[in-house]
């Protein structure tokens, strides 16, 4: 069993080394710079330090050598490289079943990843999404870790969970590709405004009511997708969420701490060295809310601190002024 790992970032990476215990793996990268590198030191010291590569794991600059003869491959690339990634798959004629572990919305088309996917993968090629509670450092350390993967295909969930399975991570399977794809999405948007909050030390209470509340508008938002509510209840919805928001190896709750201090959001991006994709994902999430007619405050605060200049302590000042009413999800 040959598996192509696409995307050698924290997260792509760990997934290689935790596969590459028992399968042979090919990991991919288009910096050739960086390929350069950990084929030197079979180490990901970019932005995965601390971490040597088992020896059934090899590097690849080339897209399509990379995928020649595999069994399954991963996208980790980030939201914005997906569509490329898999228009690329598609001319290849590479007919090896996808699963991608990104998570957002694409910028500007508002879409989700499986409706990406829909556009530029043939009818009828297997694919799904693998979502839920990770720290990219932890998984490859070993600890334990536990993940969804969703597929409409029941069958091609149930084998890709259980070909994942293995010591310490437990993959569970799912059919809910609309829910653990909103889950994975939005979560990082409320953990920036998390991020806000304990950056002004506004204690655990306001934490733990934030958390709730933005659970209550991710749920609204799925549902209204046709996700089943109960996804939002399990790794890939509450899981992922309370995780983002409290971890501090979380980089959208890191872009709130830092906003919270009054640093520039280009200043913050700038130097964070990886992708907090919750940055991109709030203006998307808000165009497509208001579409479907979906109330959801916080994150259009967070949206219009990050993209229309509002001080981090007036969006709070919002959301505590809004008008009193009966607690609904």
């Amino acid at each position: 069993m040959k598996i192509a790992v696409l995307g050698a970032g924290a997260f792509g990476t760990s997934l290689a080394i935790h596969i590459a215990r028992q399968h042979p793996v090919v990991m991919w990268t288009r910096n050739h710079e960086h390929l350069t590198a950990m084929r030197e030191t079979r180490a990901n010291r970019l932005y995965l330090e601390g971490f040597d590569f088992p020896a059934k794991l090899q590097l690849e600059g080339d897209l399509r050598a990379a995928m020649q003869q595999a069994d399954l491959i991963l996208s980790v690339v980030p939201t914005a490289g997906l569509r490329h990634v898999l228009r690329e798959i598609r001319e290849s004629g590479c007919r090896a079943p996808v699963v991608w572990a990104c998570k957002g919305l694409e910028a500007f088309s508002a879409k989700l990843l499986f409706e990406v996917a829909a556009d530029e993968l043939p009818a009828g090629h297997a694919c799904g999404a693998l979502s839920g509670p990770s720290f990219a450092k932890e998984l490859a350390a070993g600890l334990p870790t536990a993940l969804t993967l969703a597929s409409r295909d029941a069958d091609f969930a149930r084998d890709a969970a259980a070909l994942l399975h293995a010591n310490h991570l437990r993959v569970y399977s799912s059919n809910d590709v609309v829910g653990v794809a909103v889950g994975g999405a939005l979560k990082n948007v409320i953990a920036i405004a998390a991020g806000i909050c304990d950056g002004m030390s506004f204690g655990s209470n306001a934490r733990a009511a934030l958390i709730t509340r933005g659970l209550a508008e991710i749920t609204r938002f799925g549902i209204a997708l046709g996700a089943k509510s109960e996804t939002m209840m399990g790794l890939a919805g509450a899981g992922d969420l309370i995780l983002t928001c409290t971890g501090d190896l979380s980089r959208n709750r890191q872009v709130g701490l830092r906003l919270a201090r009054g640093e520039t959001l280009d200043a913050i991006l700038g130097g964070l060295g990886h992708v907090a994709e919750g940055v991109h994902t709030a203006r998307e999430v808000c165009s497509r809310a208001h579409k479907l007619g979906i109330e959801m405050p916080i994150t259009q605060q967070v949206h219009q601190v990050l993209s229309e200049g509002l001080a981090p302590r007036a969006a709070v000042e919002n959301l505590l002024n809004r008008e009193q009413k009966a607690e609904v999800y």
